[in-house]
């Protein structure tokens, strides 16, 4: 089987400008592709799990990445998926993240000599003249056919930018520009890209008179058609700090079973002969294949040493609800208390169990909350210095997700 009919059996390619080519282009180790990654929080999250995998995929069979990250687009903002336009960030904030990005990054692909490259669209975006940049992309991008993109159709409904509408001009200058100066023939982008991406391949064209192709990746969505990497407090990272290596492994051990062996094809690199067995499983087989499934994303992600750490506290847990020795912790003050207490909605919102004190409120009237082993039905239930001191109070909310809140 080629690298392209595999990514195509693991249901990853959405659309293609030209197949025949795309597939010889990679199928022969003769890509140079590039991903962008804009750099609107300090840490890459669950949603661009799936490009990096992809990445990986690629360079293994001889192709070579860029990862490409938008110092200078995330000065704009990408209007795709958005209702409302995104907060502006500040140069610092966007240059932090851009070096956050490159650490993790370096998980997935191999940066050594020749075999990628990391670059930032900063390096040409920020020197371009206004009016220069006018006059030689500008006039290469219909307005008519700018308005029909999918990716601007939500933010038309209530206002679009001046500022954002460049977004796509940008993008496709990134493209050029790649091209240009590595011989970028490829770029790879969510689905929801397509029109952004398009205009790339477009711009060389008439620019260059020379051919470059995209190719979408089918997006991460569950059986109810949405987007994967949410949890009720907030997106899965792939920074331990932000999203604990158990929380990440419990965050895929929990998904749906009419998801997981999606996952299977789409995010590991278990052989699609493996994976095509499971799909005669059922019942309590298909827990064993979502622990699989988390096994071996915290494996890529954090390490395997992280991953059977969080497989054993996972089962020590369900199994006899004991073992705390590496069960995700909440570490307070004395500064957090309410005169020596703390009530249990307050420490089911620290401990991040839940994202806000009306969710704890219900979740504790609805019977879903333990603490020391015992079910909490008081909403004004209050806890002492004492009792979070010393190894601590182990909270549940539901019938997987633990919480160790201690005193320091």
């Amino acid at each position: 089987m080629t690298i392209y009919e595999e990514l195509k059996a693991r249901g990853l390619i959405a659309q293609v400008t030209n197949e025949e080519e795309i597939s010889k282009l990679v199928n022969e180790g003769k890509a140079t592709f590039y991903i962008g990654f804009d750099p609107t929080a300090d840490s890459l999250h669950v949603g661009h799990f799936m490009a990096l995998c992809l990445m990986k995929r690629l360079q293994m069979a001889g192709n070579r990445p860029i990862a490409l990250i938008g110092g200078g687009t995330g000065m704009i903002g990408d209007p795709s998926g958005r209702t409302d336009m995104r907060n502006m960030m500040t140069v610092e904030t966007i240059h932090h993240n851009c070096e956050c990005f490159k650490k993790q990054m370096s998980k997935f692909i191999d940066f050594s000599e020749g075999k990628a490259l990391m670059v930032n669209n900063a390096d040409w975006l920020l020197d371009l003249n206004y009016v220069e940049f006018l006059r030689e992309v500008g006039s290469c991008f219909s307005v008519n056919n700018m308005l029909r993109a999918e990716c601007y159709k939500q933010r038309m409904e209530k206002g679009l930018s001046f500022l954002e509408f460049n977004y796509m001009i940008m993008q496709s200058y990134d493209f050029y520009a790649l091209y240009k100066r590595y011989d970028c023939n490829l770029q790879f982008g969510g689905d929801d890209q397509w029109s952004n991406m398009l205009g790339g391949t477009e711009l060389i064209r008439r620019k260059l008179g020379k051919d470059a192709h995209a190719m979408t990746i089918t997006l991460l969505l569950n059986s109810e058609g949405k987007k994967m990497g949410k949890t009720q407090s907030g997106a899965v990272w792939l920074d331990p700090e932000k999203t604990s290596p158990y929380d990440f492994y419990q965050y895929w051990r929990n998904i749906g079973d009419a998801d997981v062996l999606k996952c299977l094809r789409m995010l590991t690199f278990l052989p699609l002969e493996q994976i095509d067995e499971m799909d005669k499983w059922e019942g309590a087989q298909l827990n064993e294949a979502k622990e699989i499934l988390a096994y071996e994303l915290t494996a890529l992600v954090h390490s395997k040493e992280e991953a059977e750490k969080a497989q054993e506290t996972a089962k020590a847990l369900f199994s006899s609800g004991g073992d705390i020795a590496n069960m995700p912790t909440t570490e307070l003050t004395e500064a957090d208390l309410a005169d020596g207490d703390l009530d249990i909605l307050a420490l089911l919102v620290k401990s991040g169990l839940c994202p806000s004190k009306s969710e704890a409120r219900r979740a504790v009237q609805q019977g879903g909350v333990e603490a020391a082993g015992e079910k909490v039905s008081d909403i004004g239930k209050t806890y002492s210095s004492k009792e979070l001191s010393g190894e601590g109070l182990v909270l549940r909310r539901g019938k997987k997700n633990y919480n160790r809140v201690i005193i320091k």
